[in-house]
């Protein structure tokens, strides 16, 4: 179907239909089991800064390659150690990641609203965005120019929509928590408010209205590539809710997309921790006048860190502190880099742990 005027989008709920279909509630329960072990894992923590740091990076490389910004997930790991890249897309990515967690502090102030999906986008474009005024935002196929899908119009109108979308997340608590999820998913990314960043807004608001709903206390839960994986699937069915109204095949997407996601960061978690537990074991070991479990939780707070990182957190001199580092590679727990003129230490082991399922 070519669209040829701005779809009419209907508000929430969706009317006449069925959202907790027996299909869809059986896999709500699975997906529910899947997040609630995520989520007790990840209040488990005894140090949250080393995945949250960490994961939010994987995050942010996967949702920007949705939208064709590509970068590498080690340009990511060291412009976090660094704080400096050449690389326009790496930097375009990390702002995906400032973005998650200005909206996860924005959380502590108000709920999942207009308010906060602005801020959101704002940070990820690194300039003041708000609901579009002027006509004229469409989705068009680049191969043959057709319009894919044409958003509705109008200040006014998206702002009523977004409301509409606002009020259906937080009253409408007779429908499961994550089926409201999916539903507000796609009704974001049909409203399509801003000029630009859209696609990565709506995924930071996945995350932000779980939290919100009391279903993830830690932003852990990263489902970008899962869609990324699913690319073609993802675009499919979200037009499938607008052309033929199929609610179904969506929500059982998103749900399938929270539970594998799910199992698959519980599992990232478990390695990491495991693999925490060994570092200590060996520097103690092989190292024990280094050893701190400070200085383990600078090693894992990135997969690459400086001289600096240790001065600044154990308080030593930067002679000590390359010392300590000089005995993490002498015993095979760091690799030293060379990186603009700056001395890198890399945690091979954490990274890898990081790139596996």
């Amino acid at each position: 179907m070519k669209f040829s005027c701005p779809h009419n989008l209907r508000k929430l709920p969706p009317e006449s239909l069925d959202l907790e279909t027996k299909q869809i509630l059986k896999q709500c329960i699975k997906t529910s089991t899947a997040l609630a072990s995520l989520n007790h894992a990840s209040v488990l923590l005894p140090n949250k800064e080393v995945l949250l740091n960490t994961l939010s990076l994987l995050e942010a490389q996967s949702s920007s390659e949705i939208e064709n910004i590509v970068t590498t997930t080690d340009a990511l790991f060291k412009y976090d150690s660094l704080g400096v890249s050449l690389d326009l897309n790496t930097k375009e990515a990390m702002r995906y990641r400032y973005a998650l967690f200005s909206g996860y502090n924005e959380l502590k102030k108000r709920p999942v609203s207009t308010v906060i999906a602005e801020k959101v986008c704002s940070v990820i474009k690194d300039l003041e965005i708000t609901v579009r005024k002027v006509p004229g935002t469409k989705l068009i196929n680049e191969k043959t120019g057709d319009i894919t899908y044409w958003p509705p119009e109008g200040e006014t109108q998206l702002r009523d929509l977004l409301s509409n979308w606002e009020q259906f997340i937080h009253t409408e608590t007779e429908i499961e928590p994550l089926i409201r999820m999916a539903v507000a998913h796609y009704q974001f990314e049909a409203i399509h408010p801003f000029i630009d960043g859209n696609g990565r807004t709506g995924r930071i608001l996945n995350l932000l209205i779980l939290k919100d709903m009391g279903l993830l206390s830690e932003p852990v839960l990263y489902l970008s590539r899962y869609i990324n994986q699913n690319r073609s699937d993802y675009y499919r069915l979200l037009l499938r809710v607008t052309l033929e109204n199929d609610w179904e095949s969506w929500i059982l997407f998103m749900l399938k997309a929270v539970e594998i996601t799910s199992q698959r960061t519980l599992a990232k978690i478990n390695r990491i921790t495991n693999l925490i537990e060994t570092t200590r074991q060996v520097i103690v070991e092989k190292a024990p006048k280094v050893y701190s479990a400070e200085l383990v939780d600078v090693i894992f707070g990135q997969p690459y860190c400086q001289i600096k990182n240790l001065v600044d957190v154990l308080g030593i001199s930067r002679q000590t502190a390359s010392n300590y580092l000089k005995s993490l590679c002498d015993i095979g727990v760091l690799i030293e880099k060379k990186e603009s003129k700056t001395k890198l230490f890399m945690n091979p082991a954490l990274i890898q742990a990081l790139k596996g399922e």
